[in-house]
């Protein structure tokens, strides 16, 4: 099946204590159904001082469900997205106007 979101998606957050936040997707679990987006769903994580890091307490973006995902069209809204074929390819689409992401 094809992914509706991609690593470098703009997506705006629909459920959660971090609702209504965008940000941009870093990276993408299929097989656990999250994604990781930067500044959102930051935890933070006490890390021990070594020789190449400081150490202390490090905010880190924690994986997030794709459900609680929307992407963004153009102007800024929550889109779904949909798929259609285009000289032989098949492309996203945003459902919201039908632009080709």
């Amino acid at each position: 099946m094809a992914a509706k979101l991609k690593k470098g998606d703009k997506v705006v957050v629909l459920a959660g204590k971090d609702k209504g936040k965008q940000g941009e997707i870093a990276a993408v679990m299929p097989k656990d159904n999250k994604a990781i987006v930067e500044g959102v769903n930051v935890a933070i994580r006490h890390t021990r001082q070594s020789q190449n890091s400081q150490g202390g307490r490090v905010p880190k973006a924690m994986p997030i469900d794709l459900s609680n995902l929307a992407l963004m069209d153009k102007d800024g809204k929550a889109t779904r997205v949909g798929f259609r074929m285009e000289d032989g390819k098949k492309v996203r689409f945003a459902k919201t106007t039908g632009d080709v992401i």
